[in-house]
């Protein structure tokens, strides 16, 4: 079981290729649908994902895809189920397990991510229908008080039940400890909360006997807060993250596959570059995103069938300058040729 785990956490960072993260809930994919004004109705839903799946020449830059409950139900035009027409293009299915965030009692700004119950369960169901791959998410808010010990605790104790009962099911599980960059705080202060919420994860992760060469990292780069008057730069960036994963993540996990955490496209790019332009890491560096890679196509789109061809031209351009991100070979000139050619 462990190397077949392997293989397939190995499959997902190989060079050059990296995660996208379709699996926004109903109520995101509604908030994205409204920056051009659709409805988030079934068909709209369906028409978007598939625009975004069968992007020809996708699979060259993108290694899996994580979809929602309800896309993993989907089909597309023709009838035919998403994970095959993900498969059809090189790319590995992928599910979202969580069920979401809620207030952590007694713990005012705090947050626990539920979904445990029935676990076991969904994830037999999911893997009949062709998942390979799983992503539980939480999240860590940065004030002066918080994360406290307890809600740091509290989500590496469920990430860790989660990751244990993919495994055990045979579907390799993505842990997404993610410290928010809502905020003012400083690069330093993100660094120190980082590192303290890694630690605890991967002490949670270990006690639950989750074969780390069976799983893969998706955290946070560490950035100065949104509000922070001071912005770090490109490379400051880079080397905060990589001090944390040094100080935290064991060798033996295959690959980090970063969340681009709000971050607008180019600089989430510019970041994962940067990062691998440094010597002597050792795990893969690689991207899951969401926002960063959708967003372009999105606009591009508009929900127009007639702009269908240009939503696939965006994502695949985003896709192709993070896979050179991977290699530490993007560049800005990538982003002014594909300006100068979809003008």
């Amino acid at each position: 079981m462990t190397d077949s785990l392997e293989t397939t956490a190995r499959a997902l960072v190989a060079p050059g290729r990296g995660i996208l993260a379709a699996d926004e809930s109903s109520n995101t994919i509604a908030k994205r649908f409204a920056l051009i004004d659709l409805p988030s109705t079934e068909d709209n839903r369906r028409d978007y994902r598939e625009m975004l799946f069968t992007a020809p020449g996708l699979g060259e830059y993108i290694s899996g895809v994580i979809l929602y409950d309800e896309t993993i139900r989907m089909t597309d035009r023709h009838g035919t189920p998403f994970p095959t027409v993900l498969e059809r293009q090189g790319m590995i299915p992928g599910i979202k397990v969580d069920l979401g965030v809620v207030p952590l009692a007694h713990f005012p700004g705090e947050k626990i991510t539920e979904g445990l119950d029935g676990l076991r369960q969904r994830l037999e169901e999911y893997r009949a229908r062709g998942a390979r791959f799983t992503k539980w998410r939480a999240v860590y808010a940065i004030s002066p008080e918080m994360p406290s010990l307890t809600g740091m605790r509290a989500n590496a104790e469920a990430l860790a039940r989660y990751a244990a009962l993919s495994q055990e099911a045979g579907l390799v599980p993505i842990v997404e400890p993610e410290v928010l960059m809502d905020g003012d705080h400083s690069l330093e202060r993100c660094e120190e909360v980082t590192i303290a919420v890694q630690t605890e994860v991967f002490h949670a992760l270990s006690a639950h006997r989750v074969a780390f060469e069976g799983m893969l990292l998706k955290p946070n780069m560490i950035l100065s807060g949104g509000d922070a008057a001071r912005q770090a730069g490109v490379e400051e960036v880079a080397m905060a993250t990589l001090r944390a994963l040094r100080r935290t993540v064991p060798t033996a996990v295959p690959g980090i596959v970063f969340l681009s955490g709000g971050q607008d496209a180019i600089p989430a790019t510019a970041h994962l570059n940067a990062m691998n332009q440094i010597d002597d890491v050792p795990w893969q560096l690689s991207f899951s995103y969401g926002r960063a890679l959708e967003t372009p196509a999105l606009l591009a789109w508009k929900g127009d069938p007639a702009r269908v061809a240009a939503g696939k031209q965006a994502l695949l351009h985003r896709a192709r300058c993070n896979s050179l991100a991977r290699y530490g070979r993007y560049s800005r000139a990538e982003e002014d040729a594909f300006g100068q050619q979809a003008a």
